[in-house]
This record gives C-alpha cells, structure tokens and sequence, in this order.
C-alpha cells in the first residue's frame, strides 16, 4: 500500500485524537449519568461492589492515554495498541449491552469505520527500522 499524503494522514489521525480525548471527557463528565446507563448489563453484584465505576474510569483513561499517544508519539503501535483497545471495548460492550448495535445513532457501528482508519494508518505507517544483526 503507498503512503498516505501527510496532510491526509494528519487528518484521519487527530480526527481519532479528538474522538479518543472526548470520549474521555464525557465518560467521566457522565459517570452517573449515561456513562453508568450504557453499563446497564453489568449484573447487580458488580455493580454494588464499585465495578461499573472502575470500568467507566477505566475505560476513561485508557480513551485518554490512547488519544495524547497518538497526538504526541504517533506510530505502529499506537495505531495497533488502539484498534485493540477498540476491539475490545467493542466486544465488551457487545455482552453488556448487545443492543447498541441496533441503537439509530450507532455507538457501536461508528467503530468500523474508526477500525478502518486505524488499519489504514497502520499499513501506511513504516515498520521502524531493524539493525543488522553481525
């Protein structure tokens, strides 16, 4: 695949950048409100033992780590480290809550385009080199 033009490459990145950052902003803005209630699934147990919280801020800051990584020390791995991420949540949230994938303003289906981007990032961005070994 060739590289993408830098101007382009910008903007996909930090497009993902500012979705990461406010997505972190609004989760913990939210966290009794409708952070907790796209959480509704965790079984009650969980939820009286402070999970739902810890899940919330978690997913929070891993959103905001996420977004400064790809806005400072963009690469590989930061592309490969968020699809997975992404995944992840993704599935985790296909348990909980199986019917946002039918939600009309799509919380979960907005991430295959966001999949999209990122492995078009990742194959547009060099391996860094490896030295010779002797």
């Amino acid at each position: 695949m060739s590289a993408l033009p830098t101007a382009t490459e910008r903007l996909l990145r930090y497009s993902l950048v500012a979705v990461w950052l406010i997505t972190a902003v609004v989760s913990v803005r939210e966290l009794h409100g409708q952070s907790r209630d796209l959480l509704a699934g965790v079984p009650d147990a969980l939820q009286a033992a402070g999970w739902t919280t810890a899940l919330i801020l978690g997913g929070a800051a891993a959103d905001a780590v996420l977004g400064l990584w790809m806005a400072c020390r963009p690469g590989r791995a930061a592309y490969a480290t968020a699809l997975a991420l992404m995944a992840a949540m993704t599935a985790l949230a296909t348990v909980i809550q199986p019917d946002l994938w039918l939600h009309p303003l799509g919380p979960l289906t907005k991430n295959l385009p966001i999949a999209a981007i990122l492995w078009v990032l990742l194959q547009n961005t060099p391996h860094p080199r490896r030295a010779d070994r002797p």
